[in-house]
């Protein structure tokens, strides 16, 4: 059985027992986070999408880490400006543990 859901603006296919990196949460790690808004749902016997998708997806809040360090560079040229930015991204790790 899987599941498109949408966490935080972006959707993910999910199934159960399944870890994955979503963005930043709110929670420490060990809180149990639940999400409704499920798009796509295929079962065993059954498949629904849109409105008629009744399952909410329950996760763990496994960690939090960062992502790739992302640099922005801007330069122009014969004029000695140089400015650089960089930053590195929060991310959750989630263990999704039912969808039902």
């Amino acid at each position: 059985m899987f599941a498109i859901v949408k966490i935080a603006g972006q959707q993910f296919k999910v199934t159960q027992g399944q870890n994955l990196y979503v963005p930043h949460l709110s929670g420490n790690a060990g809180d149990q986070v639940e999400f409704s808004d499920v798009l796509l749902a295929d079962g065993t016997d059954s498949f629904s999408a849109g409105s008629e998708v009744k399952l909410k997806v329950k996760a763990e809040i496994v960690k939090e880490v960062q992502g790739d360090k992302v640099i922005a560079f801007k330069m122009k040229r014969r004029k000695g400006f140089r400015k650089k930015h960089g930053h590195r991204t929060l991310y959750t790790q989630i263990k999704v543990t039912d969808i039902a």
